[in-house]
């Protein structure tokens, strides 16, 4: 018997059973939808941080006082609080001195929270930070209208001031903020440039903050200490691995700390790569314990399939004798009961995935970004097919080895 009577024979016997099919493929269709809407949602936000990461920019290496490392936990950090001084001038001025690898590096302060005002108008808890003018360089801001500091600004300390577009639509809803007064801690500063709306990241958003030259900063804001630290931004230069680059401004930062060998480096460097293999290396195990929440539900569903099988061998003893006694081997009995399980199980692979893609075009579109690779619809579909071979497995060796005059008296 060829392999197309075969599967008609597996198709005739699955529609003569309608309803009982259908009961059956229910729990593949459950399991193959979890499993494809869990894996999309884990893709999307793979890339979702992928993006984020490309948006900040791939090649960024960040200079600041911890590592990923000194977070490890509260005695790790209590331990770097103690070990790692806080980075200043003298640091940055050695690097840039020296380093050979390094296009541009500018240096940057964290920021305060503050209340912000121009006119009537008032905008509670902005972000407000400093940066040297080379900054708009490094991390290749978008702006939107204006422009971004000056080296004379800076240098001169001079009241400018760049701000988000959140920023710049709830302080100046009916007009451009070019040249606009704001009003921080009693000190105005002109605005000179608004930056492209980013959006959010994992929440945050990005667009309400205002930067000033790090010089005007430092001197309204008290100096740079506690919150207002200062870190650096680098780019490497064209011809230079990222990776190469951090390891120069390592190897200087260690030289002017006199840090002898073997020990711990009293900074952290932080690169894309840094990022995203933190990213794997946390979240990559609990990626696969949540795939296995659904995936139990594939086996509850090869489970149903065996069980159905298991009883439609019981129901056609008579027609398995039938076909024995007319020259059917145990081979074409095996071979039609092994195909009507993986028939099974396909289709609801199959219609499984087809709910997972509806499913996830939902999800995308009002609350979070999925995607739905190209090899997971093949797994899908032959993962199924394959848990439905082994569910039908047995069921099938109960059929064909059936004795033909002990099947042909069965009622």
């Amino acid at each position: 018997m060829n392999f197309t009577e075969t599967f008609k024979l597996a198709f005739a016997a699955i529609w003569a059973h309608k309803l009982r099919s259908f009961l059956t493929l229910l729990g593949m269709i459950i399991g193959v939808t979890a499993f494809m809407v869990v894996l999309s949602l884990l893709q999307g936000f793979n890339l979702y941080v992928d993006e984020k990461i490309a948006g900040i920019g791939s090649n960024l290496i960040t200079v600041q006082r911890f590592s990923f490392d000194d977070f490890k936990d509260s005695d790790t950090l209590n331990e770097a609080q103690r070990r790692n001084k806080e980075l200043d001038f003298e640091d940055y001025q050695f690097i840039k001195d020296r380093a050979q690898l390094i296009d541009k590096i500018g240096a940057k302060a964290g920021g305060t929270n503050v209340d912000v005002k121009t006119g009537d108008l008032k905008l509670e808890d902005v972000n407000v930070s400093g940066a040297e003018p080379v900054i708009g360089e490094i991390e290749k801001l978008d702006v939107a209208d204006g422009r971004y500091f000056s080296e004379t600004e800076n240098n001169n300390a001079m009241r400018v001031a760049f701000i988000g577009s959140d920023v710049a639509v709830k302080l100046f809803p009916f007009g451009s903020p070019l040249g606009g007064e704001i009003v921080i801690r009693g000190i105005p500063y002109r605005v000179i440039g608004v930056q492209t709306a980013k959006g959010t990241i994992f929440g945050i958003p990005q667009d309400a903050f205002i930067q000033l030259p790090l010089k005007t900063y430092g001197a309204n804001f008290g100096g740079f200490k506690r919150n207002r630290f200062l870190y650096y931004e680098a780019a490497p230069r064209a011809d230079v691995a990222v990776s190469d680059a951090a390891d120069e401004i390592r190897t200087l930062l260690r030289i002017k700390r006199q840090l002898p060998k073997g020990e711990k480096d009293t900074f952290g460097i932080i690169t894309p790569d840094a990022v995203t293999g933190i990213r794997d290396r946390i979240l990559g195990p609990t990626f696969l314990v949540i795939l296995a929440v659904p995936a139990i539900a594939l086996i509850v569903g090869a489970i149903v399939i065996m069980n159905i099988m298991l009883v439609a061998v019981t129901e056609r003893t008579k027609e398995i004798g039938i076909r024995k006694s007319l020259g059917a081997r145990q081979s074409d009995i095996l071979r039609q009961f092994l195909l009507e399980a993986a028939t099974l199980s396909a289709i609801g692979g199959i219609v499984g995935l087809l709910i997972a893609e509806l499913l996830g075009f939902i999800i995308t579109k009002f609350v979070f970004q999925t995607s739905i690779p190209i090899w997971s619809i093949f797994l899908a579909i032959g993962s199924s097919a394959v848990v439905g071979i082994l569910a039908g497995l047995y069921p099938a060796w109960q059929a064909a080895r059936l004795d033909p005059i002990e099947a042909l008296r069965a009622d």
